[in-house]
């Protein structure tokens, strides 16, 4: 985006000068100036959540027969571009701002909006042929959206991220436990010496140790899986 240069957008607080290029409008503008805590910007993970849940609930309220068809597309296609990763300069929102995440919520909005604008031929910030409330956020809120972003976000990241290292971890110590086998030390147990134990059984519960680890985190992906979206404030 280039530097200095604004347009004018409006709602229903007045008008704010925006980044010319930015997909962001007016109510992101003003999280921006009236947030800027801590420097930390949403996670990759977190910002493709939120374009997961914006390209889902375009599809449901078509199949309801509540958005047509050009609309939702057009939100599926800008949506898909935030999962992919393609729109996150466009999210600059602080992590620390609002309590709902209203602020967020609203950015991907604006962004999907603005973008849905780009790929019909229309100006960013025309809000035609797809309005950031009425459309993109048809049938959610920032209550149920930003904790269902929570929960999809650690979900991926506990089975892409976490789960294979765990595995990984159990792997190595594992050949550990097999390859110590043949060393014997001293147990320990209050502050005294103890029954001998071969270090590769040490090592074997370290990793039935990581095992039950891993089995944990699956559980909780299970819980994670469940979301708030549809109990609207």
């Amino acid at each position: 985006m280039k530097s200095g240069e604004t347009r004018i957008e409006k709602d229903s607080m007045g008008e704010m000068a925006v980044p010319k290029d930015a997909l962001y409008g007016a109510s992101t503008q003003r999280a921006v100036l009236n947030f800027p805590v801590s420097g930390y910007r949403f996670s990759r993970a977190f910002i493709r959540a939120l374009g997961l849940i914006k390209w889902g609930a375009a599809q449901a309220n078509h199949d309801l027969g509540l958005l047509d068809a050009h609309r939702a597309a057009l939100i599926v296609q800008a949506a898909e571009e935030v999962i992919e990763g393609k729109l996150d300069q466009h999210f600059p929102l602080d992590i620390f701002q609002t309590g709902s995440g209203t602020s967020t919520n609203t950015n991907a909005n604006e962004v999907i909006a603005n973008r849905c604008a780009q790929l019909a031929g229309k100006p960013i910030g025309s809000r035609e042929p797809v309005h950031p409330n009425d459309h993109v956020n048809m049938g959610q809120s920032s209550n149920d959206v930003i904790p269902s972003a929570i929960h999809v976000s650690a979900a991926e990241q506990l089975r892409d991220c976490l789960l294979p290292a765990l595995e990984k971890l159990r792997s190595a110590l594992s050949e550990k436990a097999k390859g110590f086998h043949h060393i014997i030390k001293i147990g320990r147990t209050h502050l005294m010496d103890a029954t001998p134990v071969r270090l590769g059984q040490e090592f074997g519960g370290y990793a039935q140790q990581v095992e039950y680890g891993k089995e944990r985190a699956e559980k909780a992906i299970e819980v994670l899986r469940e979301l708030a979206l549809g109990g609207t404030a």
